[in-house]
């Protein structure tokens, strides 16, 4: 690298290039550079032009640069630069400049002849350009110019040549010369100078002058020589080149000049011209007027700005000339049809009208006129008010620390000389009052005295002229003055012993001019009152801590306390020392020489002294005496014995338990409570006569002798030393006998008695004191005591409400006396499924009669039962007696566990247990409760509200007073009084808005822009909390739709200035009072105040002025000539007449107040009958740079005005996507194109359109504009509807509604929760003092700053707020938010922690049934963690299952148990049950439904009863299934009988039919005629009531009479029944039906129904008959009364067809032989089986036997029944018993109760295995036919055939009943009128008919 580094050389240039010129055109130039460097061949050389890299015309390696046809455009500076690339060498560079030369060329020649007059002047043209720039030389003649030296030859800077005043010598040529380095050109012109004849240029012209002016008479002649003129009038030569005479003067141009013009100078004036070539004349007329001039000029004026200047200009003329005036201001000329202010008036006076600033000047007024010009000048200067200071400055004053010192530049005056300033202060942002009012004019700098520390100030300093007062300075910059200690102590100090070792201190803060900065807390500082001692120190960091608990003092003492207030600059003034003690402790002695003796055998004495004082801690109440029994030490009895303060105290326990050894001891207490208790010391009380012995009971009972045991007394009352045993002759005294036995004996055996006697026996027990009390008996000797009998007879009476006297009747003794009567009884709940309870005991009254129950529940059921108890045991129970109620009484407890809280401005809300049902005492229906409330500063106006819901747990009290503490209390009452008051608990109500406005306002204006307000503050009981500041509501009247605010923060300011109001405009203001919760009323009725006026406003805006002024013109006429009117000001239209038409004229509109002209409106009117509707505007733009969240910019271009002037423009828009057109505005200016579009919403999509309207009317609208989105702002409402209600002990659950949709202004993206933890629950009156009066601002600040949040997502309505503090208040306040900002908080919703309703409802529901009424319901409380409290109670809800609406009941429980029975329940009906638990914050959530059906009971009554086709003998009975089924229903029972009996029996028919599906029934065997009774019952496991009904047997009258003529006819397969009609009935007959009768059966049937009424023959089939049964036939008519009386049967008709071969003799005799083989068999079987069989007979005392059959019922049939009259016979064991019937008889029944009988016979059928011959005809009519018409009823009924004898009838009655259960197969069962029957078993013989059928 060295050796390299070595052999590089660095770039060097041998030769550089050269400068070269070089000539335009030429073929080209060459630039050389050669350079040197090592290594050679890296050397690049390259070139630049002017900076610029060249790359064309490089050769040798770019050694030489070669320039091809160079020309202007390369011309440059060239620079040659040699580098080694790759290499650290610089670069060598080197530079050349390359010019170009262009040959000249002329841009300017001469003509080639030029001809000009002799005097002359001629300019000779000549240019020449090229590079460089020719020079120009001049030739005459080939001489140059230079040489010539003519001085009238002249070369111009142009290059021309000028030659002056031409002789005849200078003509010649004259040549011009161009050269350059580039060469030479030259041009030539030849110049001719020759003599003219004179010549008039310009002719004298007639000339009009003013007398005293100048007149100049023009006469322009040329020639060559310059001919001589002369002038005269007449022959009088006036002025010549040598005659001049004064006054006339010959112009240098030929003319002639009069000065100064007389009168008498007029008339005609002749120039004359003369040369050598030649002369003439001409003349002219000189007209000379009288002079115009100014005979009144203005004079010099001073105007106040914004006032009208009036400058005069009065003139003289000559009548035949015109004026005409023209004013200069500064000597520019005025037009005033430019400026409407200025003014020029017909006599030529000047009105200028607002004048300012820009008016001041100098004024001349010309008179213009034919006769003359002249001119006066005025100055015009006008004074205005000063302008405001400048570069006000304030600075602190370092020697004096309450100053400030001000300065500022001295404004402009107004042009009037400054009076004096007056400098304004702000303190703290309080609206500005004046500070110093008198500063000198002369001053530009003040000190500023009496500033408090630690505020801020602002400074503004304003000038005073003769005018007024001008504007003031802007503000200078906030100053705050160093921090000062408090000059003043806290006020208000209160302190109050709040515990024995603590005091509460509050205070108010330092007034708030006093802080000197920014309170940043409080010492106190306290000390033993009346002792030097130190003071001990408390640092209250906070200032917003206006209180202070001093704790660790000592009890009942003395402290004195002050408070000081510091702030950043050190600690201020101490307040005046308060004192307090210290609250009373206990006692921290005991009392001394205490000493204790028992003084009999229930009292101890007590003596002792008192604890030393010191010890006592506070006031002595007195001592308790306490005893307790050795082993029971939680036994203590306690008595309270007040202080005596003299000498030694004593006390007295009595009532002690007798011979027990006590611990006592004695005990000081204060009214905190109780002193440590003395040493306890054992004393035993004395002993005393023993109780009675216990358990007397008697054994080994003989004639003589017995023996007496018991136990030793419960009561022993001291050392039992032995027993006392005495016995007496019953009544007989003198025959007692008494005996001691030792203290181990417990039994004694009495011997030497008489037998069967009773005696009476006592035995006692014996101390040594003596013989206690005697438990006595009776005996009998010989006879052992037995169990005694249940007393009886209970009667009641005495009932009061807590007691009841029970009569009675003592049962059986048992052979001894009765020890103890026992009364129990059932409460409440009355019936036989409810328990009972011992309710009272007697005893040692054997011979009671009458017990006083005590202890009642006032309005209670009850039903007593007693039983007595003897040596031997307890008797049964008595019967129970009649059901009393206890009478009412009022309650005798309060409600409990009252608690209330705040629950709006307005109200509180009270929550209590109720009362359970065992504490009502009286009637539920009139239990309530009275609730009272009051202030505590004023007793007298308490409040009284009565709740009337028993059950009710909580009460909001409403209509009280905001942000004020109340007391309560609550009693319960019943219809008979109230109970007593709870104890009273105190609340607040929550702070509220005021409630009235603030007192005494006021308004004052003053200025045209500004009002001032004042007000007091709003009276304290009406604040409803703290003021934080005030807001004033205002608003132009009439011009402002709606009111605009001012808020004034703190509730110290009571006065506000508004400022930038309009100009003599009238406002209403009002002033409210706001607090945190919100504003409150405005002051009423509103204020009117109207601005100042100040003549600057236009027409439109001054209400009213004194008057209009209208002027018009042409708009083509002077400016001046407008026609002017003046009207009214309550004028508001004006038309103008006499108008040409077609013109354009220009109306000007001006009002005038006090202080003048307001500035006029100018709009231009054409007259024309061709006018039209205007065109719409176009081009409507909205520039989204304008686009705001509530407004917009529209512009536009106007159209075509239709040749009538545009009036105004309507703004119309419309909201996207789904809005109207709306009409922004009506009132657009007309020479307006653009327009602020506001009131708009925020976030929302708009078009707008757009019209104009003229004279004609509006154009159309406009094309819509683009669709234009406002920008978003932040939510204009808060969430609504916010909750807050206890979740947990420690969360809270707030639930809200989002904003309104059209109040979001934006995408809302959430919300924010703030709260807060709020201190005071119920303070004290002296709290609620002090939290009113600190700064209101400083208290809403810091409530914001303690405030945390919770943001939260949009699309939520709900949020848990957890980890609270417990038993706390909350304030919480919500907000929605967008991107933009928040919305303005919701009103702040109060909450208290700690109480929460149970999160989890009941576990573990189980529902068990107890009867047909009753379930059980048995739970487990919810989980401890979720119980949120203390459970109070249970709420359970129980419904049907199938109707939860229509049967849901709610039952309390307001006791912690978890079992309930659920009573008066609906029978076999499934219940649910759901089970809540609720505490003092509310109910739990329900537990899911459980299921419970309780258990059947008897069914209601049948719904209905009906009987249908009732004959003479039949009838059909139907019922309806019962509406309470109360079970599954099993049947029912249907009993019927005649209501008086038929043939002197009365038969009572019992009919049960299974199942619930058959529910009705065919009854075949009534009499004709007779009235029947039906009673028809339901079945579930019993028997419910009977539904009754009663009907006749037919034919009912107005019934058709029987058919007549009735034949049957039979066929070898049918029959036939032919018949007449009968007599008609009461309506026509309808059809007729046919009855049938079987031989085997005997009872009437219907065998056809619905036989048309015409018909008087019906054919049967055969096969619908039975077979070998032989039949009758009878006919009954039908009409709409019912059926008739049926026709004679005619002869039987048998049903016997050709005999089958099974009948034919020869098979009846083998079937003969086998049968008796059969039977013989069975015989002998049974004959061997019967040896040992008994066989009873039937006898009088047994019951009746019964025997059950089954009938069944085939589809649609109705169950029959048959009552058939049997003979009875006598009792016989042979005798069969007609299956399943009951009989009674009273013959053979002594007593009979209608079911049962104690005596009678007992009938027996025969069985089955009767005889063949009686079976023969059984089992033939057992077989019944397939398609029976009787199967058609079939049925399934148990049956019962009863006869009972009825009083005063046959000789005979019987009750038959009819049941069967499980016959052994299915048959038929038919009624006929007079029996029933009912086809027998297989093998059973068929009953026939008559009055029995027992063999």
């Amino acid at each position: 690298m060295d050796q390299d580094h070595t052999e590089s050389v660095a770039p060097v240039i041998v030769i550089p290039p050269s400068n070269r010129s070089v000539v335009a055109g030429s073929s080209e130039t060459t630039l050389e550079c050669i350079a040197n460097a090592r290594p050679v061949e890296e050397l690049s050389v390259t070139w630049k032009r002017n900076g610029v890299r060249v790359t064309r015309g490089l050769h040798s390696f770019g050694r030489r640069l070669t320039i091809s046809t160079p020309t202007s455009s390369d011309i440059g500076e060239y620079a040659c630069e040699a580098a080694l690339p790759g290499s650290a060498f610089e670069p060598a560079k080197a530079r050349a400049f390359l010019s170009i030369i262009e040959p000249p060329y002329f841009t300017a020649e001469p003509e080639s002849r030029i001809l000009v007059e002799v005097e002359e002047t001629v300019d000779i043209v000549c240019g020449a350009m090229g590079a460089p720039r020719p020079t120009l030389r001049w030739f005459k003649d080939a001489v140059s110019i230079n040489k010539l030296q003519n001085p009238r030859y002249q070369v111009l800077a142009s290059g021309g040549l000028r030659v002056q005043k031409l002789r005849p010598e200078d003509s010649g040529i004259f040549q011009c010369f161009a050269s350059n380095e580039g060469g030479e050109v030259q041009t030539y012109t030849y110049l001719d100078v020759t003599n003219v004849a004179p010549a008039f240029t310009q002719l004298p012209a007639d000339t009009t002058v003013t007398d005293g002016t100048t007149a100049v008479l023009s006469c322009e002649v040329s020639g060559a020589p310059r001919p001589a003129i002369a002038w005269r009038r007449g022959n009088h030569i006036l002025a010549s080149g040598s005659v001049r005479i004064p006054r006339f003067t010959l112009l240098e141009s030929g003319g002639l000049q009069i000065t100064p013009v007389l009168i008498q100078d007029a008339g005609n004036y002749t120039c004359c011209a003369a040369n050598s070539e030649g002369s003439l004349n001409a003349s002219a007329t000189l007209t000379v007027w009288n002079r115009t001039s100014i005979v009144n000029p203005p004079e010099d004026r001073v105007v106040i700005k914004g006032t009208t200047a009036t400058l005069h200009c009065g003139t003289t003329h000559d009548p035949r000339t015109s004026l005409r005036y023209v004013w200069k201001k500064d000597n520019v000329i005025i037009t005033p049809s430019g400026s409407s202010r200025v003014v020029v008036e017909k006599d030529g006076s000047l009105l200028i009208s607002q004048t300012w600033s820009g008016d001041i000047g100098d004024y001349t007024c010309g008179v213009i006129s034919e006769g003359g010009n002249d001119s006066r000048t005025a100055r015009l200067e006008v004074i205005e008010l000063p302008h405001s200071p400048q570069n006000l400055l304030a600075s602190l004053n370092s020697s004096h620390s309450h100053t400030v010192m001000l300065s500022w530049v001295r404004p402009f005056d107004g042009n009037s000389p400054v009076l004096y300033y007056i400098v304004e202060l702000s303190e703290n942002n309080s609206p500005w009052k004046v500070h110093l009012s008198h500063v000198g004019p002369e001053m530009t700098g003040v000190t500023v005295r009496g500033l408090t520390p630690a505020r801020t100030y602002q400074f503004r300093v304003c000038a005073v002229n003769q005018v007024g007062k001008g504007q003031y300075s802007a503000e200078t910059s906030r100053l705050m003055l160093p921090e000062e200690p408090p000059s003043a102590p806290p006020k208000n100090i209160v302190a109050s012993g709040r515990t024995n070792q603590s005091i509460m201190v509050q205070w108010q803060p330092p007034p708030e001019t006093e802080h000197n900065g920014v309170l940043r807390g409080y010492i106190l500082r306290y000390r033993l009152a009346g002792l030097p001692g130190e003071y001990q120190q408390r640092n209250i960091t906070s200032p917003e801590v206006s209180y202070c608990l001093v704790t660790e003092l000592i009890i009942w003492t003395q402290y004195e306390i002050q408070v000081a207030a510091y702030n950043g600059a050190g600690l201020g003034v101490f307040s005046r020392a308060v004192t307090e003690y210290t609250l009373q402790g206990v006692p921290t002695s005991p009392p001394q020489n205490v000493q204790v003796e028992a003084v009999n055998s229930t009292t101890i004495q007590f003596l002792w002294n008192p604890p030393p004082q010191q010890f006592i801690n506070g006031i002595n109440q007195g001592y308790k005496l306490l005893a307790w029994p050795a082993d029971v030490p939680e036994a203590v009895t306690v008595v309270t014995i007040a202080p005596d303060f003299h000498g030694v105290h004593h006390g007295y326990i009595t009532n002690l338990k007798k011979f027990t050894a006590y611990f006592t001891s004695v005990l000081c207490f204060t009214t905190p409570g109780d002193g440590p208790p003395s040493a306890p010391q054992l004393v035993r009380t004395h002993e005393d006569k023993p109780g009675a012995v216990g358990h007397l009971s008697f054994t080994e009972i003989l004639d003589t002798s017995l023996k007496v045991s018991w136990q030793e007394p419960l009561e022993k009352n001291g050392i039992v030393t032995g027993y006392q045993i005495s016995w007496e002759v019953y009544g007989k005294s003198d025959s007692r006998l008494q005996l001691t036995l030792n203290s181990s004996t417990h039994e004694y055996k009495i011997q030497g008695l008489s037998s069967l006697t009773t005696y009476t026996i006592d035995v006692a027990a014996l101390t040594a004191v003596g013989a206690g009390l005697a438990t006595s008996s009776t005996i009998s000797s010989g006879v052992p005591p037995e169990l005694p009998g249940a007393p009886s007879n209970l009667v009641i009476s005495n009932i009061s409400p807590r007691s009841a006297t029970l009569q009675f009747r003592p049962g059986y003794d048992g052979k001894t006396s009765i020890s103890r009567w026992i009364v129990e009884g059932q409460v409440g709940a009355v019936g036989d499924e409810e328990e009972w309870v011992t309710l009272y005991e007697e005893e040692n009254e054997p011979d009671a009669q009458t017990l006083q129950i005590p202890n009642l529940t006032p309005y209670t059921h009850y039903r007593f039962r007693m039983r007595q108890v003897n040596v031997v045991g307890a008797s049964p129970f008595s019967q129970s007696s009649r059901v009393i109620q206890t009478l009412q009484a009022p309650p005798d407890v309060a409600p409990t566990s009252i608690t209330v809280r705040t629950a709006s401005e307005t109200s509180l809300r009270l929550r209590w247990v109720p009362l359970p049902d065992s504490q009502y005492n009286g009637n539920p229906e009139s239990v309530g409760y009275r609730v009272t409330c009051w202030r505590p500063d004023l007793p007298s106006t308490a409040l009284a509200q009565v709740i009337s819901d028993r059950l009710e747990r909580e009460l909001t009290v409403e209509g009280l007073e905001e942000w004020t503490e109340y007391e309560l209390q609550m009693q319960a009452f019943n219809a008979i009084g109230a109970g007593p008051w709870s104890e009273s608990v105190r609340g607040r109500t929550r702070e509220s808005v005021p409630s009235a406005a603030p007192e005494n306002v006021s308004a004052e204006a003053v200025s045209s822009t500004q009002i001032l307000l004042t007000w007091a503050s709003v009276p304290e009981q009406d604040q409803n909390g703290l003021i934080l500041g005030y807001k004033i509501l205002y608003r132009a009247r009439d011009l402002d739709p709606e009111p605009r605010s001012h808020v004034v923060r703190g509730n110290h300011t009571q006065s506000a200035l508004l400022a930038g109001l309009g100009k003599f405009v009238l406002y209403e203001l009002q002033v409210l009072a706001f607090t945190r919760i919100g504003n409150g009323v405005p002051s009423s009725p509103p204020i009117l105040e109207r601005t100042k006026d100040d003549g600057t406003s236009t027409a439109s805006a001054l209400v009213p002025p004194p008057g209009y002024q209208i002027a018009y013109r042409l708009a083509s006429s002077s400016p001046n000539t407008f026609t002017t009117v003046e009207v009214g000001a309550t004028v508001r239209q004006f038309t103008a007449t006499e108008l040409a038409p077609e013109s354009a004229y220009v109306f000007r509109l001006s009002a005038k107040t006090r202080q003048g002209w307001g500035e006029p409106l100018e709009a231009t009117v054409i007259t024309t009958e061709k006018r039209e509707r205007p065109a719409p505007p176009r081009e409507l733009l909205v520039p989204q740079a304008e686009v705001t969240a509530r407004s917009l910019w529209l512009q536009w271009v106007p159209g075509s005005d239709g040749a009538s002037p545009i009036r105004y423009f309507t703004v119309q828009l419309r909201e996207l996507p789904r809005g109207q057109w709306q009409t922004y505005s009506s009132s657009i200016s007309h020479e307006a194109t653009a327009c602020a579009v506001e009131r708009l919403r925020p976030f929302t999509s708009y078009k707008l359109r757009l019209k104009a309207t003229n004279d004609i009317g509006d154009s159309d609208f406009s094309a819509e504009t683009e669709a234009v989105t406002t920008l978003q702002d932040v939510p204009g409402e808060p969430p609504s509807s916010v909750s807050v209600t206890p979740h947990t002990p420690s969360s809270v659950l707030i639930q809200w509604q989002p904003p309104r949709d059209e109040s979001l202004n934006g995408l809302l993206q959430g919300y924010r929760i703030y709260y807060r933890e709020l201190e005071y629950e119920a303070a004290s009156a002296t709290e609620s003092k002090t939290l009113k009066t600190p700064s209101a601002l400083r208290a809403e600040l810091t409530a914001q700053s303690s405030f945390q949040t919770v943001n939260s997502s949009s699309t939520l309505t709900t949020y848990e707020l957890l980890h609270l503090k417990k038993y706390r208040r909350y304030e919480v306040v919500m907000t929605a938010y967008n991107i933009i900002g928040e919305s303005p908080a919701s009103a702040p919703v109060e909450v208290f922690v700690g109480e929460a309703a149970p999160a989890m409802a009941p576990q573990h529901v189980q529902v068990d049934p107890l009867t047909a009424s009753q379930l059980e319901v048995t739970w487990d409380p919810p989980p401890p963690e979720s119980q949120n409290g203390n459970i109070q109670g249970y709420k359970i809800y129980y419904w049907e299952a199938d109707s939860r609406n229509e049967t849901e009941k709610m039952r309390v429980l307001f006791l912690p148990e978890t079992t309930a029975k659920l009573k008066n329940l609906t029978s076999h009906t499934k219940y649910l049950v759901s089970i809540s638990a609720f505490n003092a914050a509310g109910d739990g959530p329900r537990s899911d439904p459980r299921q419970g059906r309780t258990h059947q009971a008897a069914p209601g009554t049948p719904s209905f009863l009906a009987f249908s086709e009732v004959t003479s003998t039949t009838l059909n009975v139907s019922w309806g299934e019962p509406t309470a089924a109360n079970g599954v229903l099993q049947g029912y029972r249907v009993v019927y009988e005649p209501l008086a009996p038929v043939q002197g029996v009365s038969k009572v028919v019992t009919v049960d039919v299974k199942g619930n599906w058959q529910r009705w029934l065919k009854v075949r065997d009534l009499t004709k005629g007779v009235t029947y009774f039906f009673r028809v019952q339901a079945r579930t496991i019993a028997y419910g009531p009977e539904l009754r009904a009663s009907v006749t047997a037919g034919p009912a009258e107005g019934s058709p009479g029987s058919p007549r003529d009735v034949s049957v006819t039979r066929s070898a397969s049918e029959l036939t029944l032919q018949w007449t009609e009968g007599r008609a009935g009461r309506t026509p007959t309808t059809g007729y039906v046919i009855e049938a009768r079987p031989s085997d059966e005997g009872l009437w049937d219907m065998f056809v129904k619905d036989i048309p009424r015409g018909a008087t023959s019906y054919t049967a089939s055969l096969d619908k008959l039975r077979q070998g049964v032989t039949y009758e036939f009878r006919v009954m008519a039908v009409n709409q009364v019912g059926y008739g009386e049926p026709s004679s049967p005619p002869a039987a008709v048998s049903a016997q067809v050709e005999a089958p071969f099974y009948e034919q003799w020869w098979f009846l005799l083998v079937m003969a032989l086998s049968s008796l083989l059969g039977i013989l068999l069975v015989a002998f079987t049974l004959v061997l089986h019967g040896q040992n069989k008994k066989y009873g007979s039937c006898g009088p005392g047994k019951s009746i036997s019964n025997m059950e059959e089954s009938v069944t019922l085939d589809n649609g049939g109705f169950a029959t029944l048959e009552l058939s009259s049997r003979h009875l016979n006598g009792c016989d064991s042979s005798s069969p018993r007609p299956g399943g019937l009951h009989y009674s008889d009273e013959d053979i029944c002594n007593k009979y109760n209608g079911a049962a009988l104690t005596e009678g016979a007992t009938l027996q059928e025969k069985s089955g295995d009767a005889t063949e011959s009686e079976g023969t005809e059984s089992e033939s009519e057992d077989a019944l036919p397939q398609h029976s018409f009787v199967n058609h009823y079939l049925s399934d009924p148990t049956y019962y055939n009863s006869w009972k004898r009825r009083a005063g009838a046959a000789p005979h009655r019987y009750e038959a009943v009819a049941g069967a259960e499980a016959g052994p197969a299915p048959r038929a069962v038919v009624t006929t009128q007079s029996a029933v029957f009912a086809p027998a078993a297989h093998g059973a013989r068929t009953p026939l008919t008559g009055f029995s059928s027992f063999v």
